[in-house]
């Protein structure tokens, strides 16, 4: 069960990101600096106990905010707090230090994020070797025994390395190193997009158990809308790097606002709407060093007007939901 208390505060994020040519080359060609800016201005909360999930197309910024917030890309600007404490804050870096073990995260591609050198005993217990959580060679491997039988993986699996298991099993072993640390919060970058369907089925039940039992709180990230229906509490939906809307699941897939949205999910394969016409998402998402002015999703927008071209428009309460819409705004929508 979640509760009222934020356990995660993201204000006005930013990340920009240098993509110019090396300065000989600008030089010689009489170019100046390019910027692309990944995230703008993106805010939220997560509290305690919920999943919440950010969805978008590819480019839209989602695992670039993740990244920000675990501390593997520095913030631009805006602020990320951790149960009060600004991970990004020099002055509160030994008090981040401290609570580093309390957030972690899963990779979206489990071939790639565990060491093919290492046992899989080694992996897991890194993180409890890291973090002091045991010292003891004994207490080390009945906590790597007690992990592997948490993600249904037997303990003598822990002397096999990970070529050794199929890909399921890969992120099993990824989420029992993620529970290594005794963490309360983790996030979650597309950590099923890269398994077979069936398999998907399986690692998000894990995760749902997983989060009931030790009272876990998430970030998911993810394009699948089938896989945040079926986990998140609370949805974010990502356009160009910018919220477009911030609503509770059930609210989200069962009235929609934002057009964005709507288009999202009317995309989306449903065996209720065979023979009806669906809408497609028209175009593609936008060049993020060149955006459009104004609002970025209004060259694919059907509600557009002229103010949606010139003017960013700003997030409002609609209901439960947050929407950054000038068509909902106006009631146009």
């Amino acid at each position: 069960m979640s509760s009222t208390r934020a356990l995660l505060e993201v204000s006005d994020l930013t990340k920009v990101f240098d993509v110019s040519k090396p300065w000989l080359e600008r030089t010689l060609a009489g170019e100046g600096k390019k910027t692309l800016k990944a995230v703008t201005d993106v805010s939220f909360s997560i509290n305690k106990g919920e999943t919440f999930a950010l969805v978008g197309e590819s480019g839209s910024g989602k695992s670039t905010i993740a990244r920000m917030i675990v501390g593997l890309y520095p913030i631009t600007s805006g602020k990320v707090l951790f149960d009060g404490i600004d991970v990004a804050d020099p002055a509160r870096a030994a008090d981040m230090a401290r609570e580093r073990r309390r957030l972690t995260m899963i990779f979206q591609d489990p071939y790639a994020s565990l060491n093919p050198r290492w046992r899989v005993d080694k992996i897991i217990s890194e993180p409890i070797r890291a973090f002091g959580i045991a010292s003891d060679p004994q207490d080390i491997e009945a906590r790597v025994g007690e992990l592997l039988r948490l993600v249904k993986l037997d303990p003598l699996d822990g002397q096999k390395y990970p070529h050794e298991f199929s890909g399921g099993q890969r992120q099993r072993i990824a989420i029992a190193r993620a529970l290594a640390s005794r963490p309360e919060f983790i996030v979650c970058d597309e950590p099923t997009s890269a398994l077979d369907v069936s398999v998907q089925a399986q690692v998000l039940n894990l995760m749902r158990d997983l989060q009931e039992q030790f009272g876990l709180t998430y970030l998911l990230i993810s394009h699948n809308l089938a896989v945040i229906r079926h986990m998140a509490t609370r949805v974010g939906v990502l356009y160009l790097g910018r919220l477009a809307e911030v609503a509770p699941s059930k609210d989200l897939f069962r009235t929609p606002r934002h057009p964005y949205t709507r288009l999202l999910l009317a995309a989306v394969p449903d065996l209720h709407g065979i023979g009806k016409d669906r809408v497609a998402v028209q175009g593609e998402i936008a060049n993020p060093i060149n955006p459009p002015s104004g609002c970025t999703f209004h060259p694919r927008c059907p509600l557009a007007n002229e103010r949606c071209k010139r003017e960013v428009p700003l997030p409002r309460s609609a209901g439960a939901a947050v929407v950054a819409c000038h068509a909902v705004e106006e009631g146009r929508s």
